[in-house]
């Protein structure tokens, strides 16, 4: 499908399935090669990164553990501004190698504040892994290790990511259409 309606908005295709299986399996080889033998705790932020978490998992091929979090910080098409952790973390990650994975880093709060509430718990490291970055919007300063792809600052939907809670299942992603 090169274009699909959610609710009130149009999209067109902008990244094919097939390009982000490719930009996978690129950083999971980079994860491979960098944490060989420090068995990292995957920490996937829900509900977006759940696609990108589940096809990264599947090419992993150190041992590791996985879990999950979630954060909500937006509301149809905009950030609110707030940040509240929702589902928190059960393991102890005291002197552990975290490597979280996240769908997109556009503005960063939303990372910042996982960073700030992880540090507190004694990490022996930190990692980001986004599927998708959009520099130009990025506001605060985070170094996103790992990313599949960076991204002009358009609303987008698709491979997790979605509208009002809709479009997360389509296997690409698309960008809003404006009219």
């Amino acid at each position: 499908m090169n274009t699909i309606e959610i609710k009130d908005k149009r999209f067109s295709i902008s990244i094919s399935s097939e390009e982000i299986q490719k930009e996978v399996t690129r950083v999971a080889s980079e994860i491979n090669r960098d944490f060989a033998g420090k068995n990292p705790l995957f920490l996937s932020v829900l509900n977006g990164a759940f696609m990108f978490t589940a096809d990264l998992m599947k090419k992993i091929t150190i041992p590791c553990e996985v879990s999950f979090v979630k954060l909500a910080s937006y509301q149809g098409v905009t950030s609110t501004g707030m940040i509240k952790e929702v589902i928190g973390i059960n393991e102890d990650i005291s002197d552990r190698v975290i490597i979280i994975i996240e769908d997109i880093v556009d503005t960063g709060f939303t990372m910042q504040r996982l960073l700030e509430s992880l540090g507190t718990r004694g990490p022996r490291e930190i990692h980001i892994a986004s599927l998708l970055l959009k520099p130009d919007k990025l506001q605060v300063d985070l170094n996103v290790e790992y990313v599949a792809m960076r991204i002009p600052n358009d609303f987008i939907v698709g491979y997790g990511l979605d509208y009002d809670g809709f479009g997360r299942n389509y296997p690409d992603i698309y960008t809003i259409v404006t009219e």
